[in-house]
């Protein structure tokens, strides 16, 4: 972050990595209470289809990267009746052709992702941990259909796991099943993240589309140091998005009322007693610096800046992961 900023961002490096203290904590050990991971992303996916069938939004392939248009006269035996009765039109499931494509998905589980803490968590009130775990099943879920392989890591104050790309449903079931504990394990970890995705840039050997979700919460590292490592991704040719994940009602807007609040540091337990409005225009123009300071420093190393507030939804995430793939192929 620049210095000439330090004071504002002192607040920032606080207040957006805050635990409102006085909120009670969420507690997602039941995944039940958002009816299963998976079901949740097939429907953010059946959603997202079909407003893209219904939209004049043309050019990319979801279900179609599987099909091909149906000839009168050939055989009736691969039809995809379902997708004819959201359709009407008559497509046949390709079987033989498979794309070499590799996506791997990188989750910062650091205790700032863990914000912010709701008492009654679904799909309209996430922690941005959640939030990353809906859109990487998603995201497997297009992957899935588009007939592409999925890899994993997973990194807060340590490398907490790895696994490569790969297309089978086992190597699926095992992914999700560590996707999961994100929703049930808190966390009260630190991160080096520049430390993590240079080791991580050393795994991936092959081509990968690679998506990092973090909030881009740094504190003892330069910002240098950082993009040196998303550089380091940028080796063998993958295609990196960087997926900012923020609340921006909370830690862009800094919509915390009026009353005097105490703010509380979850990576270092740092506190602060303030009244928010006091603040709140400073820190919202030193906000709004920084996310056009990542955005240019992404475009200088040719990595794809996505801004991700998580109270708007998945679309972004999906619409971004098939414009890269589209490049990328």
């Amino acid at each position: 972050m620049p210095d000439n900023l330090s004071g504002i961002f002192y607040l920032y490096t606080i207040f957006t990595r805050i635990k409102f203290s006085m909120m009670a904590g969420i507690s997602l050990e039941n995944i039940s209470e958002l009816h299963h991971l998976e079901l949740l992303a097939k429907q953010v996916v059946e959603g997202f289809i079909t407003g893209m069938h219904k939209s004049p939004f043309h050019g990319f392939s979801v279900e179609f990267a599987e099909h091909i248009n149906y000839n009168q006269g050939e055989s009736t035996r691969h039809i995809d009746w379902k997708l004819y009765a959201k359709t009407k039109k008559l497509f046949v499931k390709r079987y033989e052709e498979e794309t070499n494509l590799r996506c791997h998905l990188i989750i910062d589980n650091s205790a700032s992702m863990h914000f912010p803490e709701v008492k009654n968590p679904s799909m309209d009130n996430l922690t941005k941990i959640a939030f990353s775990a809906i859109a990487s099943v998603a995201l497997m879920e297009l992957l899935k259909r588009q007939r592409d392989a999925v890899g994993l890591s997973i990194y807060s104050d340590t490398n907490e796991y790895y696994a490569p790309a790969k297309g089978s449903e086992r190597h699926r079931r095992m992914v999700m099943v560590h996707l999961e504990d994100l929703l049930r394990q808190p966390s009260k970890k630190t991160t080096e993240t520049y430390k993590f995705l240079h080791e991580i840039a050393e795994k991936i050997s092959r081509r990968s589309l690679v998506f990092l979700f973090t909030d881009m919460f740094q504190t003892d590292r330069s910002e240098k140091e950082l993009f040196e490592s998303l550089r380091h991704l940028k080796h063998h040719r993958h295609e990196v998005i960087l997926f900012h994940t923020y609340d921006g009602k909370l830690e862009l807007d800094f919509d915390f009322g009026d009353s005097p609040k105490k703010f509380v540091d979850v990576e270092t337990g740092e506190q602060l007693n303030l009244y928010a409005s006091s603040v709140k225009k400073n820190y919202k123009m030193a906000m709004e610096t920084y996310f056009n300071d990542l955005r240019l420093k992404c475009m200088q190393y040719k990595i794809d800046y996505v801004p991700v507030d998580i109270n708007k939804g998945f679309n972004q995430i999906l619409i971004s992961y098939l414009t890269s793939r589209k490049r990328f192929l």
